[in-house]
């Protein structure tokens, strides 16, 4: 991608917010490396959860979001606006992901698991931070630093097709007909899916605060 000239869309991403979809389809027709960027930032961590639901390693995931991103690259000028540009990408990213979650289901090499280990990351291929210098209220902070493990661990232990629907509404705000589309499923299969991952997840959930209840 070669570098565009200095415009205004670098100016609307630097507000945080993407700008609407045919300016983000314009900027990367042209080449902006500042809107790549930003789309990178905003999406990858989402992508990166949601290709973990269907490879073995957060290895593989990271690779799948590498190849979901230069596929973009090489697509965006046969993008014929049927849908968002997030759901277009989100969907090569589950057809990416889904193809290499079968090769490994054929094969899958130690090695990646070793890499994962030396890489230091957690399930949620989020390499492990260190601990903040200062913890403004302990008992809160680790209080809620345990749910968030736990959130993280009860995705984990999601079947797939329920990790991945939750993941997208959830954690990456999709719409309902989002989700649909990305994964081609039907409204009514996509509710099942999301009620029985949301279940699940409030079920584990309940059974820690309860276990963690102070005595009245």
């Amino acid at each position: 991608m070669s570098v565009r000239p200095e415009g205004a869309i670098v100016g609307s991403v630097a507000g945080g917010e993407l700008p609407p979809d045919d300016v983000v389809v314009t900027a990367l027709r042209a080449g902006d490396e500042a809107m790549f960027a930003a789309l990178l930032d905003t999406w990858s961590g989402g992508m990166l959860r949601v290709a973990r639901s269907y490879v073995s390693t957060d290895h593989s995931a990271e690779e799948v979001v590498q190849d979901t991103w230069l596929a973009v690259i090489g697509g965006i000028d046969a993008f014929e606006s049927r849908s968002s540009v997030k759901t277009w990408i989100y969907r090569i990213l589950v057809n990416t992901a889904k193809k290499r979650g079968v090769r490994e289901s054929r094969t899958l090499p130690w090695s990646s698991f070793e890499q994962d280990r030396a890489a230091g990351r957690d399930l949620d291929g989020v390499p492990w931070k260190a601990f903040a210098e200062a913890w403004p209220t302990p008992e809160s902070e680790a209080l809620a630093s345990e749910v968030r493990g736990l959130i993280a661990e009860g995705l984990a232990r999601l079947p797939p097709r329920q990790r991945t629907v939750i993941t997208l509404r959830d954690v990456e705000g999709c719409t309902s007909e989002e989700v649909c589309e990305i994964l081609e499923i039907s409204a009514a299969n996509q509710r099942v899916l999301l009620h029985r991952a949301r279940t699940a997840v409030r079920g584990w959930l309940a059974d820690y605060f309860e276990s963690v209840k102070q005595p009245e």
